[in-house]
């Protein structure tokens, strides 16, 4: 569709002999409409498709022989619940619910324990519902799971976090926001729930530079430039700009600030504040290189952190998984699958391979 609009303006630059700014701006032009992030759904990288010649009363019965079996026959449930979509999932449990009377939910309930349970209980909830129950989890009872908290608020996209609120809503008869705001104090507060009424503007065709300039300028001097740190205009820039934009605000930044922006959200803030906007540059930056590091540092710490581990591969492998894993390889040196392989153990570590779909 554009190759004549390129072959013309091609000509065009050559006639004018000295039209190399135009010829820039043009070309930019033409690569934000070809790469443009556009409003549409971004693409997906899975690792768990749906499976062909799908047979959900052949799956339902399966899973209810392996149930029963002395001792449970861990490894069909695994490969049966890992190999299969969300949506394939959904129509096993409504078999299983026919044929055994009971639901699957508590059926997997009795018959599987500790991290495994947690994995394939994760694993018959929709990507949203899953996250929406654990932002649930994070603030429930005394305490708060900040690091959770801050991990899916931080780093899901605008449309993943819409169809959150309303899930969260749906299942819990509550809103999302009254349960961060009544769960979190302060900056840190405000930081979370300026990302959860999800204002962030839609990424756009045309770049505006000098908004461009004026945000880098406005972080600087919000920041490293003066004593003490204007969080205010931190959280409206990071929680209103499209992706895209904040990237280039980010490089711009550089040629106002001795830092780049990690390092000096390092110097400015601390503590929830601190994780929070590293994450949320993390994620702008490259999302699935901020979830490879997680899972990379969660299996490397003592005693593998298996929460975090099972949240990223459950929530993403419907996802991004796929592209998670080409980022794990880079980043590592070594692949997630042998990964997972070192630092994870007995049926949990079956079930997070076939997650993971393969080797690299």
């Amino acid at each position: 569709m554009w190759r004549p609009l390129v072959s013309v303006v091609k000509h065009f630059g050559r006639c004018c002999g000295g039209c190399e700014l135009i010829m820039a701006m043009v070309s930019e032009f033409l690569g934000q409409l070809t790469l443009s992030h556009g409003g549409g759904e971004e693409p997906k990288f899975p690792t768990v498709v749906p499976v062909r010649d799908f047979d959900p009363a052949k799956d339902a019965a399966r899973i209810d022989t392996a149930i029963k079996t002395k001792g449970v026959d861990e490894q069909t449930i695994i490969d049966i619940l890992t190999r299969r979509s969300c949506d394939q999932r959904r129509e096993i449990a409504f078999e299983y619910e026919r044929v055994a009377k009971k639901d699957l939910n508590t059926a997997l309930k009795g018959a599987l324990s500790g991290p495994l349970e947690a994995l394939m209980l994760g694993l018959m909830k929709s990507t949203t519902q899953y996250d929406a129950s654990e932002l649930k989890a994070s603030m429930k009872g005394l305490g708060t799971d900040e690091e959770t908290l801050i991990e899916i608020v931080c780093s899901r996209s605008n449309e993943e976090l819409l169809e959150i609120k309303r899930v969260y809503k749906d299942l819990f008869k509550k809103e999302l926001d009254k349960d961060v705001a009544g769960d979190t104090s302060g900056d840190f507060a405000k930081l979370l729930l300026a990302l959860v009424q999800t204002k962030r503007d839609e990424p756009s065709n045309v770049i505006d530079y000098e908004k461009i300039d004026e945000d880098a300028r406005s972080l600087y001097e919000a920041g490293v430039k003066r004593k003490g740190t204007d969080v205010a205009t931190w959280i409206s820039i990071m929680s209103q700009r499209s992706v895209p934009h904040l990237q280039k605000v980010f490089e711009r930044y550089k040629s106002y600030s001795p830092y780049d922006m990690k390092e000096s959200i390092r110097k400015e803030v601390k503590g929830d504040l601190e994780k929070s906007f590293f994450t949320l540059v993390e994620c702008f930056e490259n999302r699935q290189l901020y979830f490879a590091n997680r899972l990379s540092e969660a299996m490397k710490s003592k005693g593998a952190k298996e929460k975090v581990v099972t949240r990223i591969m459950v929530s993403r492998c419907e996802v991004d998984l796929m592209k998670i894993r080409t980022e794990f390889k880079r980043q590592h040196r070594r692949s997630l699958y042998q990964t997972i392989a070192e630092h994870t153990k007995g049926d949990y570590q079956k079930a997070l391979l076939s997650l993971c779909g393969g080797d690299d």
